[in-house]
């Protein structure tokens, strides 16, 4: 808002005392910037000539301890700025060589893990492809496990059916050999009934012989007897020679098969007992696989939740060096707006300053009779004249005249 004031070219004066005549009418117009002036320096605040006169020095004093203190404080507030830099630099110099490296060192450690992770990783894979080929070639030894086992089975099947057979032929050698005895008995009893008869007829023809004298020749019945003797022990010879000879053709068909079947048997079981070694062997490296996979992802997954903390721990620091440096600047521009203001106020000063002191030169400043208490710098409006008691009579005011006002410190100007 606007301020003016009027400045009649008379004024009233009291012999008896220095303070002005105010017409109650009239209303006071404060000064920016005059809030802490003695009281002695105006009343109402008005401008009084005898009061500038009386108290010029009591005024200047005041205005200059109260531009020296401002100038101190804008002193102080430049050297405080120059101290707070100077702490801002030399902070910066000291975390400067200790941040850079840091994150540089971090970087490359996350780097040489981002290439532990991959190499971890390709292993794995290699591992998972070394699992699979041992689980195929698992697979296909159980199959050829389970198919040697069956040819077992069949083999054993065949070695049953074999015994069978054996104890058949042994049953028939047994068979055979009683037949034989008993044929051997039965050749014993032809043999003794034949002597028997032989003896029998002897005796017969012994008597015979003996009471005939005169007869026809006699027969020899050994001569007789002799061959059908050798015609029988030929086709018995015969027929032993045979079923020997068929007994030991069968025992030893029957030897070899037995021999062959319980080498082939043999081998058998040990091509069984290599294949349950193989596959033995096989569950104990693929038991050493998944605990060694095991132990890979655990060391894995410890390794990325270390340095995943430690991430986060550097990220932190810098999240914490980032907010102490928007402290640092948020200060920086707060002083900064303070000096500004300050040096507003100091201009605003030196202008008030040299406001009073054109106001104090000035020997044609009057001291208005009635001053128009208006607001706006257009209107004009005509001092009306009341008498003082003390003072002179009334003389009629001119109308004032607005008085135009300095831009930076908004006082007003002579």
């Amino acid at each position: 808002m606007p301020y003016s004031f009027c400045l009649p070219n008379l004024s009233c004066r009291s012999s008896s005392s220095s303070r002005p005549c105010v017409p109650s009418s009239c209303q006071g117009i404060p000064l920016p910037g005059a809030c802490n002036i003695p009281a002695t320096v105006s009343s109402g605040n008005w401008f009084c000539e005898g009061a500038f006169n009386g108290n010029e020095k009591e005024t200047m004093q005041f205005l200059n301890d109260r531009l020296a203190s401002y100038l101190e404080k804008v002193r102080q507030l430049e050297r405080d700025n120059a101290e707070l830099e100077r702490q801002i630099q030399e902070r910066s110099q000291q975390q400067e060589p200790l941040v850079c490296p840091n994150y540089q060192s971090y970087f490359r450690t996350i780097e040489e893990l981002q290439q532990k992770i991959l190499c971890s990783k390709s292993e794995n894979a290699r591992l998972v492809v070394q699992i699979d080929n041992a689980k195929l070639a698992a697979d296909d030894f159980r199959t050829k496990y389970e198919t040697e086992l069956g040819l077992r089975q069949l083999v054993e099947s065949d070695i049953n059916g074999l015994r069978r057979i054996v104890d058949e032929l042994t049953l028939c050698k047994a068979d055979l050999e009683a037949q034989v005895e008993s044929l051997k008995e039965e050749l014993l009893c032809l043999k003794s009934n034949h002597e028997e008869e032989v003896n029998s007829l002897r005796s017969q023809l012994g008597d015979r012989l003996n009471i005939e004298v005169d007869a026809a020749p006699t027969v020899d019945l050994n001569s007789v007897l002799s061959e059908p003797r050798s015609q029988y022990e030929a086709l018995v010879e015969t027929n032993r020679r045979d079923v020997e000879e068929w007994f030991a053709r069968q025992t030893e068909e029957l030897n070899k098969q037995v021999v062959s079947s319980s080498e082939q048997l043999q081998s058998y079981q040990a091509e069984i007992i290599e294949l349950r070694r193989t596959v033995n062997a096989l569950e104990v490296e693929l038991q050493d696989q998944h605990n060694l996979r095991d132990s890979l992802e655990n060391t894995l997954t410890e390794t990325e939740a270390r340095y995943s903390s430690q991430l986060a721990q550097v990220q932190g620091l810098i999240g914490n060096v980032e907010a102490q440096l928007a402290e640092i600047r948020a200060d920086l521009e707060r002083q900064n707006q303070e000096y500004q203001v300050l040096l507003d106020v100091r201009a605003r000063l030196e202008c008030e300053i040299n406001t009073y002191r054109g106001l104090l030169e000035s020997e044609d400043c009057k001291l208005p009779c009635n001053p128009c208490a208006t607001t706006n710098a257009k209107t004009i409006t005509p001092c009306v004249s009341n008498p003082c008691p003390p003072c002179a009579p009334a003389v009629p005011c001119t109308p004032c005249v607005p008085r135009p006002r300095c831009g930076p410190c908004s006082s007003f100007v002579r």
